[in-house]
């Protein structure tokens, strides 16, 4: 079943309960039930972070602890929420310290050494595909470069 965003019906992501309850600020926690399942609303334009349409609940940018990294305003635009990896740190390791792969984006930045993903990542799973697109994104705006 696809479940839209209340405000701007887009479609969002599935998360848990979990997830949520350890990321909205301590004003909500008690609002939340751990057993429901909740969406990330993935429209980077929309202030709606979470929502649930069976218990009518949503919680927009500012009741959250961190800043969700595809928002158009995330900062810090965090890829690796665990060990607080910003995009800017993975685009430095391809640029600066030429890294290739994700192996030596872990080693250059530390990214997923930390890992407790559902309680940390907004989408409450490993960001690894999230990882790989930025340093796949650096890797290309690299080689453009290098080529002009």
């Amino acid at each position: 079943m696809d479940v839209k965003c209340p405000i701007c019906n887009e479609l969002g992501e599935k998360v848990k309960g979990i997830t949520v309850k350890h990321l909205v600020i301590e004003n909500f926690v008690e609002k939340i039930d751990h057993k429901e399942i909740y969406y990330l609303c993935m429209n980077e334009h929309c202030d709606v972070v979470y929502y649930n349409l069976d218990i009518e609940s949503t919680f927009d940018k500012t009741k959250v602890k961190v800043p969700i990294w595809f928002k158009s305003d995330a900062n810090p635009k965090y890829i690796c929420y665990c060990s607080k990896v910003t995009e800017e740190e993975i685009i430095d390791a391809v640029t600066n310290k030429d890294a290739k792969n994700m192996k030596d984006i872990i080693k250059f930045t530390g990214a997923m050494k930390d890992g407790n993903c559902i309680l940390n990542n907004p989408l409450g799973k490993c960001c690894g595909s999230v990882i790989l697109e930025a340093m796949n994104k650096a890797i290309e705006a690299k080689d453009k470069n290098t080529k002009s």
